[in-house]
């Protein structure tokens, strides 16, 4: 049985929590889809309705922990050290066009250093989490990162910028947060993404590293404005060489 932390815990709880509206809301775009309205209202309420269910479920066991949202900024309590970092939907657009692939997100980070995160699949019912120190896993079970070493053989990840950028063997998805997931579980070799936000990757970040791979220094940007590379490392200096000049 796998050690958790009480703070990981109170995660889980929160996003099971949350994930329930997000399913139902789920059903209700797909159906939208075909309005004339459109899902676009609809879609920002379930950001804000989870975000809003997160805040409350984090905040009942660690009333002083302060916040960094993607919907409400950043909320600073009594306890400036610790922060909790949300984001309610990554992937908002596919969760906006019925396209099953999108994450609910929760990091911690302590003094600096990010030491829980959380990014669960909802419709695909994938829980990933990493503590720092304790490694990385996908509904209980262990993961590391890919150990291919020929990039023919890669896979990568990135947005429109870093796909049209390179000749590497890539993919778009639209969800950097399970991106970075499938980073840690081998599913994808590497990812990289320029000017992304901390709550996008907090928790990947983690992940990737706690899975045995190699993430550059994401503290030395502003939390906006993130130029993030992560991939395993036996191609992360391959990787970084087609990537000099991004």
């Amino acid at each position: 049985m796998i050690s958790i932390s009480s703070n990981l815990n109170i995660m889980i709880k929160a996003v099971e929590k949350a994930s329930k509206s997000v399913i139902r809301d789920f059903g209700e775009v797909e159906k939208l889809q075909v309005s004339k309205k459109g899902p676009y209202d609809f879609v920002t309420k379930t950001d804000k309705n989870v975000e809003k269910i997160l805040i409350d479920e984090l905040s009942k066991s660690k009333k002083n922990y302060s916040f960094i949202t993607e919907e409400s900024g950043n909320i600073n309590n009594k306890d400036k050290d610790n922060f909790w970092i949300i984001d309610p939907i990554d992937g908002t657009t596919n969760f906006l066009h019925g396209i099953p692939h999108f994450a609910i997100c929760i990091a911690l980070k302590s003094k600096e250093e990010i030491i829980s995160g959380l990014i669960f699949d909802p419709i695909k019912d994938e829980m990933f989490f990493a503590e720092k120190n304790k490694g990385a896993y996908l509904n209980n079970h262990r993961l590391r990162v890919s150990n291919k070493n020929s990039l023919d053989d890669c896979l990568f990840s990135s947005n429109h910028e870093g796909v049209k950028f390179s000749d590497l063997n890539m993919r778009y998805s639209g969800c950097a947060a399970l991106d970075l997931a499938y980073v840690a579980c081998g599913r994808l070799d590497g990812f990289f993404h320029n000017k992304i936000n901390l709550w996008d990757i907090a928790a990947g970040f983690l992940m990737v590293n706690e899975a045995g791979g190699v993430v550059n220094d994401i503290n030395k940007f502003d939390s906006n404005n993130i130029d993030i590379r992560a991939s395993s490392g036996a191609i992360s200096n391959k990787m970084m060489q087609k990537l000099k000049n991004f």
